[in-house]
Parts: structure tokens; C-alpha cells; sequence
């Protein structure tokens, strides 16, 4: 997949056709049975005469409670922002995976997976095919490592097997991960014949052989500051947990990262936000920034 380009006219054309609908009008539960994972083979991000050095990024956002109106923001007005602040700051070929990620014990789609896509209208298509289900289980935990489980297992891509370049994976929301999944809910969920409890180590081992692995916490809401939530994220990822205090943010904050870890300076990147925009990004990105190394031989820098 990912063989279309992205046109900046045609989203906004695109975008305005949204801006008197509603999530219900935009969102679809009959479109989500082209994202069910049940049998999921494998997701490809392919080098093309269009797009010769792809660059997979898988974003996962929390379909549960109020984490719903970031599919929407990204819908209407901020799929633009991530597009164009990637392309214009030098990575020329990103194919953008889009899923959504619920509760595995209460949810009756907790994981929703797209295609890689490059294109305005494909991209489009796999955000509005989304269920924004809305409930989660009422605990500090949903299941973001399916994102992990799909990623290690299930995608084929390019810059990693052709350049040896990570993709790049971006789990969204405002609670903790569950620590596990039992064979018997794979089965069910997935559709394996046969399979074994997993751990949300094991599985997060497994992305990040293949991506760059992070987390953004949208520090909003009930979770704000949450010693629990965010104990969790740093023992897992470290700095590659991104605490994030406005959700408006998501899209340029995404990009900005991918552009950075391109060897961009991050003023130059910001420089084309709004201030306030700017100074969240900024903010958000400071842990992550000054870990950042350069590894001369590849010209990318890496964590």
C-alpha cells in the first residue's frame, strides 16, 4: 500500500467538507470492518517509482471516552498539519498507518488497524472507517499494546528491511497499558489457531526491533499528572514518553519528532506553528530532544 501522494489542495477541499459534521456524521461503526484485525496477515509499507525511500509511521489513537474528538481534530483540520510539517522538512515518503486502540477485556473493538497510505483521500478513508466505540473499562488501563502486537507481528516495510531505518509508532492517550493478553482473547481477537499468553514487554521488545516506539500522553482530563499512568509509561519507554498538555497538538508534535530524528532542528520546524502551538510542541518534546544523539554513518539521528 501507500502508492498515492499526498496533495495539500485536496485535503483542504477535503476538510471543509467536514466542518458542519459531527463525529456520528463522520465516523461509521459499518465502516469498521475493513480495520478488524481478526486474521490479519501482514501490513506492507513498499518503496514505489512514487515514494523510492519510504518511511512507515503506525499512529494508534484511543478510541475510548473523550480521546474520540482526536480522530475528529484530525479529520476536520489537523491531518494537513502532520502531512505537510513531515514532507516540508525533508522526509519526502511517509506512509501513515492510522488505528485505533480500546479496552481488550471490555470492548467489542478494542483494535482497529488501516493500510499504510500516502495518499489524501486513502489517509482519509481509514481515519473516518474508524468505530469510536467510547467506553474503555473504567479502569487507568487500555490496551496500546495491541499497537505493539501489530507492529512486531503483522507489518512489512521497506525502510527497515531494504535501509535498515526504523519506522516510527506512536500509541496516543490518557491512561496506562494493559501489562498483558491471554491466548484465549488472541485467539478471539486475532484469529490464531494457536497461541500463548504475552506480555506487554515481550510485545514492545518486538515493535521496537522494527520502529521507533512512543507514547503520548495527553495530559488532559481525569489522568492529568497521574502518578500511576505516567509511572508506567516512563518505565517502559523512558524519554521516549511525550507528556502532552494540548491534544490540538498531536499532529505537529508527531511531525515535529519524525523531522527532528531526520537530523531538522526543531526551531526550524516550529517556525511555521502558531506560538502557542510552538511552545506545546517544545515543551513536550524537551525529554526527547536532549536524548537525541547522532549517528554519523546513517546521517539520522537515533535515540
Amino acid at each position: 500500500m501507500g502508492y498515492s501522494s499526498w496533495s495539500s489542495d485536496a485535503y483542504t477541499h477535503l476538510s471543509k467538507s467536514y466542518a458542519t459534521k459531527d463525529a456520528d456524521d463522520i465516523f461509521s461503526s459499518a465502516a469498521v470492518s475493513d480495520m478488524l484485525p481478526k486474521n490479519l496477515t501482514v501490513r506492507e509499507s513498499r518503496d514505489s517509482d512514487e515514494h523510492p525511500e519510504s518511511i512507515a509511521v503506525m499512529v494508534f489513537l484511543d478510541e475510548t471516552g473523550s480521546m474520540g474528538r482526536i480522530p475528529e481534530a484530525i479529520v476536520k483540520e489537523k491531518l494537513g498539519a502532520l502531512m505537510n510539517t513531515i514532507i516540508d522538512n525533508g522526509v519526502a515518503h511517509p506512509q501513515i498507518l492510522f488505528g485505533a486502540i480500546g479496552d481488550h477485556i471490555s470492548d467489542r473493538s478494542p483494535l482497529q488497524v488501516g493500510q499504510f497510505e500516502s495518499g489524501t483521500e486513502d489517509l482519509d478513508k481509514w481515519l473516518t472507517s474508524m468505530y469510536l466505540e467510547g467506553n474503555g473499562g473504567g479502569q487507568i488501563m487500555e490496551s496500546y499494546l495491541l499497537a505493539w502486537l501489530v507492529a512486531g507481528r503483522h507489518t512489512s516495510i521497506d525502510c527497515f528491511e531494504k535501509r535498515n531505518q526504523k519506522g516510527f509508532l506512536f500509541t496516543i492517550g490518557d491512561e496506562a497499558s494493559w501489562d498483558n493478553v491471554s491466548a484465549g482473547k488472541l485467539k478471539d481477537l486475532m484469529g490464531y489457531s494457536q497461541a500463548e499468553d504475552v506480555s506487554d514487554v515481550q510485545l514492545l521488545e518486538e515493535a521496537q526491533r522494527l520502529y521507533n516506539v512512543y507514547h503520548i500522553h495527553i495530559n488532559e482530563a481525569s489522568y492529568r499528572n497521574h502518578s500511576g499512568v505516567l509511572g508506567y509509561w516512563k518505565k517502559m519507554l523512558g524519554e521516549r514518553l511525550i507528556v502532552l498538555e494540548d491534544y490540538n497538538a498531536v499532529c505537529e508534535t508527531i511531525a515535529t519528532l519524525i523531522a527532528i530524528q531526520h537530523g531538522v532542528d526543531i526551531k526550524t520546524v516550529t517556525s511555521k506553528f502558531s506560538k502557542s502551538i510552538a511552545g506545546v510542541v517544545t515543551t513536550a518534546l524537551v525529554a526527547v530532544t536532549s536524548a537525541l544523539a547522532v549517528t554519523p554513518d546513517e546521517g539520522v539521528m537515533k535515540l
